[in-house]
């Protein structure tokens, strides 16, 4: 390789170094749209990210980068630290970032005319000894959203981890041609980050316990003998990415104090979490009405009442059944802790409680909780909803969708000829391909939106705050785009299509709305299936 081509290679390197930071910062400042509830919880955390591209862009002469964050960098000095984003504030904010999206963009992102819906992730690496099948994966990938780079080499793959730390890697274990000397890479890796990579090894032998162990002690969250097909490894890249973001927690606290239903507010904001906070029991109905706790954080002793008296009044409720109520006071006799858990709580913290300890409780139980949760409202094989839960989110929709005098649409998926497709090729491959498309859907709508898996190869999604002609067009570029991905299966590959049914809602019920999409979705089938029909049509 001679000078100018290595001095190429330095700048490409710097390149995707700047851009990987500026979508760090675009995807701050996404969650901050998203939730504005929670904006002064990522304010620092857009300020860190801003601060960073400042630097990278000047120090590697990216100067419409440097403006364009230096821009945002200002705007930001003047959201003073805690304080809620004001709507001018937030305008200018998204004039910032727009501007610095276009200077982001690749080049195929500027040559069209349609505003990307998705800001690229930060990339996946692969480094496989199977050239064909690291380059068949990336196309897989590309499918999901992700961003993925093949290397050929150790060196190459240590070089650019120093420039852009990777979601995950997915590394053959004899990576490089010696007996584990992909382990050996990853060992040398890890020690340059400060948080570990998540690691998924892949190996064509079944490793004795030693490589076992030694893959899982430098950050190895997989070991897969024999190599696996690429639906089996999107599935579990998917798992380890930032993609998958957890939910903050949400907690209701009531406390008669106000100083320290203040304080609690704090600890628990800081630590990311939603805090709703009341200092009248005689509110408590309302609030759990109003915020749907996930955690509960009762005083034991108030005016009027006991937090014992509360926990009961909350288990009477069915859907409050199952949610962590811990409580918060200074009693220390423990004869009357475990008499107050026996009447409907679950933990019990005594004042004054370490932040630190009350944090760690709070996310362990939280945890547990949404674990029950899943179990009881997701379907176990695509993590989608279930019928039954799907449908209670329709009713909460048309209640709000009535509340608030805003369209709502509901459409009804269901995948063409899939019975051929589990009598050709078995029925893993055709639970792998439900699962495929339950990550499509997941990964294409909004937040907002609700996926369920109302049965069989049967999907539903409720549309808040949207009207046909826009559910049309964005479930008609899914099918598009699905109906483009390959389906690996061993040494054979397929292509799989969808037909959809949207129901628009005028004022009827959710099962009105329900047989209107189905319909719908019977007149797809009908008119040759793998295509879109709305019950307007």
């Amino acid at each position: 390789m001679n000078d100018e081509s290595q001095k190429e290679k330095l700048r490409q390197h710097f390149a995707r170094r700047v851009t990987t930071q500026a979508r760090v910062v675009l995807d701050t400042w996404q969650k901050i749209r998203e939730d504005r509830d929670q904006a002064a919880v990522y304010r620092d955390e857009l300020v860190s990210a801003t601060d960073k591209l400042v630097r990278y862009a000047k120090r590697f002469e990216m100067e419409s980068h440097a403006a364009a964050a230096e821009h945002i960098l200002g705007l930001l000095e003047h959201w003073h630290q805690s304080s809620a984003l004001e709507d001018d504030q937030a305008r200018q904010l998204e004039d910032a970032t727009e501007t610095l999206r276009h200077c982001t963009q690749r080049r195929t992102d500027q040559e069209t005319s349609d505003t990307p819906q998705q800001y690229r992730r930060t990339p996946v690496y692969i480094a496989l000894s199977n050239g064909e099948m690291a380059a068949r994966l990336i196309r897989q990938l590309e499918f999901f959203g992700f961003r993925a780079s093949a290397f050929n080499s150790a060196s190459d793959l240590i070089e650019a981890c120093a420039l852009s730390k990777p979601e995950t890697i997915l590394m053959d274990v004899n990576f490089g041609g010696d007996t584990n000397s992909g382990i050996a890479t990853v060992e040398q890796l890890q020690e340059q980050h400060d948080t570990p990579i998540p690691i998924i090894f892949m190996s064509d032998e079944d490793g004795s316990i030693e490589t076992r162990l030694r893959a899982s002690r430098c950050g190895g969250e997989e070991f897969f003998y024999p190599a696996v097909d690429p639906g089996q490894l999107i599935e579990k890249i998917e798992t380890y990415t930032h993609g998958n973001t957890v939910e903050p927690y949400k907690v209701l606290v009531l406390d008669d104090s106000r100083a320290q239903a203040k304080y609690m507010e704090t600890v628990l904001k800081k630590a990311g979490m939603t805090a709703h906070i009341i200092t009248d029991p005689m509110q408590i109905i309302h609030a759990l009405e109003e915020f749907s706790p996930e955690i509960i954080i009762l005083d034991m002793y108030m005016p009027g009442c006991t937090g014992m008296e509360i926990a009961r009044v909350i288990r009477q409720q069915d859907r409050f059944h199952s949610v962590p109520i811990i409580y918060l006071s200074a009693e220390e006799d423990v004869s009357k802790q475990l008499h107050a858990m026996s009447l409907g709580g679950d933990d019990f913290l005594t004042k004054p409680i370490d932040p630190k300890h009350l944090i760690a409780t709070l996310h362990n139980r939280g945890r547990r909780a949404r674990s029950l949760l899943a179990l009881m409202i997701r379907d176990s094989l695509t993590g989608l909803y279930n019928h039954t839960h799907t449908l209670h989110l329709l009713e909460q929709e048309i209640v709000r969708a009535r509340q608030k005098d805003q369209s709502l649409c509901f459409a009804m998926l269901d995948i063409d000829y899939f019975k051929k497709v589990n009598d050709t090729f078995g029925h893993p491959i055709g639970d792998r391909v439900l699962r495929s498309l339950s990550m499509f859907l997941k990964q294409r709508l909004r937040k907002s939106d609700h996926i369920g898996r109302y049965g069989g190869e049967e999907f539903a999604i409720i549309l808040p705050n949207t009207r046909p002609g826009d559910a049309r067009n964005v479930l008609n570029e899914i099918r598009e785009r699905f109906s483009e991905l390959v389906q690996p299966a061993g040494d054979r590959e397929f292509n799989v299509t969808f037909s959809c049914g949207i129901s628009a809602w005028q004022g009827d019920s959710a099962q009105s709305l329900c047989e209107r999409a189905d319909r719908a979705l019977y007149t797809s089938k009908e008119h040759g299936r793998n295509c879109v029909t709305t019950a307007e049509d």
